[in-house]
């Protein structure tokens, strides 16, 4: 179990609070009469299950959802809608602090009020939990069971122990951090995503362990609260599954914005010493110690797979890697299917979503969907972001395919320039003489929204010379991904004039 430990890692008792509590487990609930057998049995309430009790449900399926702990998920709960709300607070905190680069006054007092960031933050988290209710899930005719949920047959299960039968059923049952065993760190206490978002005031000193895009993300948000934060990461870049040039650039950016950078360097031991955590440290023959106030972990997420009882159900799984499903997301018992984080390597709310709605369709209509075919984009919400889909050029490589690489730097964007944000590039990868698009990565202060445009061109198989003929509203900074359209347009005609040229020549 873990520690709540930290500056005031408590959850505040406030009206915002209440109404998420309210909606997401209300406290006088009581689960509903079971039905004879269920057409689907969702087992986790988070983005994947949600989305699935809805769509069945909406299909005219016979629909249950168990949820133990709180509808949402971590996506509601502790993960992106609070982090999302924290990172734009701290975002206009950075704007004033740089006022003078766009020509305006620095604020004579810029005081940093945490506690109300941290209000905002569970005013937005309970607006938004009224979609992911307990109320809206019964009207649309969903039976919904809080209880802890374990397998008691290859078609039953047990909440609270009730007995619950099913045609099919959707394991959904998502992911929680995974922390590092590093001796002393549990004694002294610590935060992850699940308890971050609890706090009323901020560390003056956090060490952040773990460069993926939690670590990266929080540790930039705490900094530019006024934290002085420190992040500890064992490789020579962050975000070591992107590609290098973008990982630097916001190695850079960390550097501006005061966060002291520890790569290659590996947290071994925490001891407590005068009310602070004290952090011995190691890169390469080097040692040395941070004290700090408060250590946030951030090293990756392992499923939740215990207490479900799976091998009662005949369904196999690893602790490390989730529950094994294959290219349909049916696992060893073909009555049950699993979606997002439990079983799937991308992590990420949309992914969740996409193999839940993938899930419902083959189990209940005979449909016969490939996880296998979706493209996927993700995005680390950093200053700048970073947002990529299909391949990287090694992928390519690894596959024989021959790759051309077109990038268009921000600075060159009449937007990015006028912004004041031109730390970045689109760079998108076509297949060697063609303009199919195999992948590509953006680093700027939008990619997130960028990706959207070349995912779509991916999926629906629109080469990247199309997109040179689609007229983008001037300026904007997603008019980077034209510019390299209009390149790669560029090269193939000019290429095809030539050959017509030389065979006219040769007539």
């Amino acid at each position: 179990m873990q520690r709540r430990s930290g500056p005031s890692a408590t959850p505040p008792q406030d009206a915002y609070e209440r109404e998420r509590m309210e909606s997401v487990r209300p406290p006088g609930w009581r689960n509903p009469k079971p039905a004879g057998r269920y057409n689907l049995m969702v087992v986790g309430g988070g983005p994947a299950g949600l989305v699935a009790a809805s769509a069945a449900a909406s299909m005219g399926a016979k629909v249950a959802l168990v949820e133990r702990a709180l509808l949402g998920g971590g996506c509601l709960n502790v993960g992106c809608i609070p982090s999302k709300a924290i990172i734009r607070t701290s975002r206009l905190y950075a704007e004033m602090r740089n006022a003078e680069h766009y020509g305006a006054q620095v604020p004579g007092d810029i005081r940093v009020d945490f506690p109300a960031a941290m209000q905002r933050m569970r005013r937005i988290r309970a607006r938004i939990s009224r979609v992911d209710s307990v109320q809206r899930l019964s009207a649309a005719g969903v039976d919904v069971f809080l209880g802890e949920a374990h397998f008691t047959g290859i078609d039953e299960l047990s909440v609270d122990g009730t007995k619950l039968r099913f045609r099919k059923a959707l394991v959904a049952t998502g992911a929680r951090p995974d922390t590092p065993s590093i001796p002393g760190l549990v004694e002294a206490g610590y935060l992850t995503n699940e308890n971050v978002f609890d706090l009323t005031e901020l560390p003056r000193c956090l060490l952040v362990i773990g460069g993926g895009p939690l670590g990266c993300e929080l540790a930039q948000a705490f900094c530019r609260f006024g934290a002085r934060t420190i992040i500890v990461q064992n490789l020579p870049l962050f975000l070591p599954k992107e590609e290098r040039d973008a990982a630097q650039l916001l190695s850079d950016a960390f550097a501006r914005d005061g966060i002291e950078v520890r790569l290659n360097t590996a947290a071994v031991k925490v001891r407590m010493e005068g009310g602070q955590k004290l952090v011995d440290l190691i890169s390469d023959d080097y040692q040395s110690t941070a004290a700090v106030d408060a250590i946030l972990t951030g090293t990756g997420r392992l499923p939740n797979v215990e207490r479900l009882d799976l091998n009662v159900a005949g369904v196999d799984c690893d602790a490390a890697t989730g529950i094994r499903i294959d290219d349909f997301l049916q696992t060893s018992n073909p009555r049950i299917y699993a979606a997002g984080d439990v079983c799937l390597e991308h992590k990420f709310t949309h992914t969740a979503d996409a193999s839940a709605r993938m899930a419902v369709h083959n189990a209940l209509s005979l449909s016969h969907r490939r996880l296998s075919a979706l493209t996927i984009p993700w995005c680390t919400y950093t200053d700048p972001e970073i947002a990529h889909v299909g391949l990287y050029v090694r992928e390519a490589r690894d596959r024989n395919i021959p790759v051309r690489t077109i990038t268009i730097p921000m600075h060159d964007v009449d937007r990015a320039i006028a912004d004041g944000e031109e730390a970045g590039f689109v760079k998108i990868h076509v297949k060697e003489r063609t303009d199919r698009i195999l992948g590509a990565t953006i680093v700027a202060r939008h990619a997130g929204e960028m990706i959207n445009e070349i995912t779509l061109a991916i999926v629906a198989r629109i080469g990247l010379r199309t997109l040179s003929r689609v007229i983008h509203a001037y300026p904007t900074q997603a008019e980077a991904i034209k510019k390299a359209a209009d390149v790669c347009a560029g090269a193939l005609g000019t290429s095809s004039i030539r050959s017509r040229l030389r065979r006219w020549i040769a007539r």
